[in-house]
């Protein structure tokens, strides 16, 4: 199993900054999703920015989310 999201921030672009459970760290690029059915909400930066980590994983408040292994399996490393 991969690890988990432990902490969330925003960086840049529509990117997230994602702190794994095993410690690594990386930066996951959401702009692909803006134009994708339930993600279009996010679109609007305001509420990008409410993003935060529930169960291991990033969601927002009208509880879109990424499956926590694709973001460890495609964020680029720090």
């Amino acid at each position: 199993m991969n690890p988990r999201i432990s902490e969330v921030a925003i960086a840049e672009d529509y990117r997230l900054r994602l702190i794994f459970t095993n410690g690594e760290q990386g930066i996951y690029d959401c702009s692909y999703l803006l134009n994708f059915g339930v993600f279009k909400e996010l679109g609007d930066i305001n509420y990008f920015k409410q993003v935060r980590v529930l169960d291991g994983t990033v969601v927002w408040p009208h509880e879109q989310d990424i499956c926590p292994d694709t973001l460890y399996l495609e964020s680029i490393r720090l």
